[in-house]
This record gives C-alpha cells, structure tokens and sequence, in this order.
C-alpha cells in the first residue's frame, strides 16, 4: 500500500465516521452504493470496493444482480439479523 492509499483510506473512514455519528443523532437510515470491482483468480469475482474501511461501516450489506429483462436478484450477504439469502424482484 502506498502512502496516498493509506491517506485515502484514512478520508473514507473519517467520512463515514461522520455520516454514522449523523444517522445515530437524526434515527435515520443510510443508503449507500458501491461498484463491484472485478478480481482474477479468486472464487468470488465481483469484490465490493473500499476494502476494509467501507466494511466495517456498513451494517447491513447487499448485493444486485440482473437476470432476465427487468428482473433484479437482491443477495443479502451480511446482516447481524438476517439469515444470508436470495430474492427476485420484478
């Protein structure tokens, strides 16, 4: 890691620092999207950019996939009440 990665990842975890501090003083929801971004040789391809830092952030997280025309799957993949699981929306 060079020192403008660490000095990004350092940003990011102040940003969202401040966006979790908003949501526990306002009760309010965040919504937040990310790119997949493709990686070789590994079982899972699609690797949610941000690493770590965007991680730990993020309390529930989700994944969305197009299969056929306007159908949408929604993969929950990591929710602390949640049991991982699939479902299709059209």
């Amino acid at each position: 890691m060079t020192g403008s990665d660490a000095l990004l990842k350092q940003k990011l975890a102040q940003i969202l620092s401040r966006i979790i501090k908003i949501a526990e003083e306002f009760n309010v929801a965040i919504y937040m999207t990310n790119q997949g971004v493709e990686l070789m040789f590994i079982s899972d391809p699609k690797k949610p950019a941000g690493g770590h830092v965007l991680a730990h952030a993020i309390t529930i997280r989700l994944s969305f996939r197009k299969v056929k025309g306007e159908q949408r799957v929604w993969k929950v993949f990591d929710a602390p009440n949640l049991p991982e699981g699939e479902a299709i929306s059209f």
